[in-house]
């Protein structure tokens, strides 16, 4: 196995958790995300407690930037610390 580029590792792992995000962002949006949270829970035999809140679009986007800025930091961790452990 060779190394890998950790800011490649970065942008992977910033891009799968802000995408994530996003895609809970437009779910919300769509008015979607209550009935699926929902269905999650009951199919994990949990009572629903959470309440989904209405759009928020400043809100969203700071979820988005959040979550994708610590997929980028775990990204890299793991690129440096796989590099460091496959020499």
């Amino acid at each position: 196995m060779g190394t890998i580029r950790p800011h490649k590792a970065a942008l992977v792992f910033a891009i799968l958790l802000g995408g994530w995000h996003f895609l809970w962002s437009a779910l919300v949006a769509a008015g979607w995300a209550q009935p699926l949270i929902d269905f999650i829970f009951w199919i994990h035999f949990i009572r629903p407690v959470y309440v989904i809140e209405k759009f928020n679009p400043g809100v969203a986007l700071l979820l988005i930037g959040v979550t994708a800025a610590v997929g980028y930091a775990v990204g890299w961790c793991f690129g440096v610390l796989w590099n460091k452990l496959h020499k």
